[in-house]
């Protein structure tokens, strides 16, 4: 098996998502994707890639990941080069199951549990989903798409949100009411009132359904040591399940140094590129959670090796999701065949909203876990739609003739 083509494909409405189809001479076509950017790593698929990749072997994963990100300027980061990597390597993965007949998951070693333990992220519809990535200014909150905007709910009345999520299954949700005050105060500080009103929701949700929910809380790295430090110990009287990227995430040293200062969990991180940096947040005892988000590390071949990093240290593994539905497949499948897995990030406005826009096949998510994807690859298409959208733009390189 050849690769005869490379296809890339974006919309302007959900302007952050970008799609990679592989074309094969066997008729076979793998589908990836990468969030944010996607103008810029479209260009970087097609003129440095895809000289790269047009005409190789398809089946040799490993080796074309290692082509990909071995680039001089594709070292350890989340940029551009590796976010393109990453979609080109779930692509491969598919197309691999697809030529097997087997799931993506079986590939990756087989099912380690039959359904699997999500949280929501208490995003709305319009989160994050086109335009620039920036805290607070792209929340959109006030959508009317659907009941689940559940990022002005956990804002306004997070007990009624946590019953709402725990009357569906789902036992764990994710919030991030410090972002609008670091956003205020370039995350230097936090003063006793703007405290209060950060933790305003912790109190809500302990009062209305009390240990019944577990909490994490995401910081989007907008803080410094110190402020991270006293907002930790804040909220170790809620019994956060874990802090995720409080600080920014690049000293292991200064990470240390706030992960021996809390008794909650520290979780780390989304925004690291390939396995190294893990190893050296974990040789230094900074990240007791390892998140990966598998559309911007690599791919699913990095993303299981950052598992299995995790797993020699004793540390679990949770991949995040909080972009498009072909990297939450993805997700799912990683996720299931990893023995170290503790839980999967899902947004529900997102898996009952947009992503149904998309593509043909979502994971079920039934009494708060997640059952495994059937079907070859990774078990999910874009929806013939997608192809008749006005907003639609798709590049092609091809194999000279």
């Amino acid at each position: 098996m050849k690769i005869t083509a490379i296809e890339t494909l974006r919309t302007e409405e959900f302007s952050n998502v970008l799609w990679v189809r592989l074309h094969t001479d066997q008729g076979l076509i793998g589908l990836g994707e990468t969030f944010y950017g996607a103008a810029a790593i479209e260009a970087h698929i097609h003129d440095t890639l895809a000289i790269r990749l047009l005409g190789k072997d398809p089946t040799r994963i490993e080796a074309l990941n290692r082509t990909m990100v071995d680039l001089p300027m594709a070292q350890s980061s989340t940029g551009v080069e590796y976010r393109a990597a990453s979609a080109v390597d779930i692509a491969l993965w598919d197309l691999f199951g697809k030529l097997t007949g087997q799931p993506v998951h079986n590939l990756l070693g087989g099912l380690n549990t039959d359904r699997l333990r999500v949280y929501n992220t208490c995003a709305g519809y319009g989160y994050v989903r086109s335009h620039n990535i920036r805290p607070v200014d792209t929340w959109n909150i006030g959508s009317d798409e659907g009941p689940y905007e559940d990022l002005n709910a956990f804002m306004t009345d997070a007990g009624a949100l946590a019953e709402s999520l725990l009357e569906s299954g789902i036992t764990a949700m994710k919030i991030w009411p410090f972002d609008p005050v670091a956003q205020a105060n370039r995350g230097m500080s936090i003063s006793a009132e703007e405290m209060g009103r950060a933790l305003d929701p912790f109190e809500k949700i302990r009062k209305r359904v009390g240990d019944k929910m577990d909490i994490m809380v995401e910081m989007h790295s907008l803080w410094n040591l110190p402020m991270a430090m006293k907002i930790a110990r804040a909220l170790e009287p809620y019994g956060a399940f874990w802090i995720e990227d409080p600080i920014r995430m690049n000293s292991a040293q200064a990470l240390a140094e706030l992960a021996q200062s809390t008794s909650i969990p520290i979780c780390a991180s989304e925004t690291l590129g390939s396995r190294f940096p893990y190893k050296d947040m974990l040789d230094r005892g900074a990240t007791h959670i390892a998140m990966v988000d598998l559309c911007w590390t690599g791919g699913l071949t990095e993303g299981r090796k950052i598992a299995a990093l995790a797993d020699t240290y004793h540390r679990p593994f949770a991949p995040h999701d909080c972009t498009g539905p072909v990297g939450f497949v993805a997700a799912m499948h990683c996720s299931f065949s990893q023995p170290n897995t503790l839980i999967q990030e899902s947004v529900r406005a997102f898996y009952t909203g947009w992503y149904k826009e998309l593509v043909t096949e979502l994971p079920v998510i039934r009494d708060g876990h997640a059952l495994p994807m059937e079907g070859p690859g990774l078990g999910t298409e874009l929806l013939p739609a997608v192809f008749e959208r006005s907003d639609l733009s798709v590049r092609k390189s091809e194999v000279d003739a």
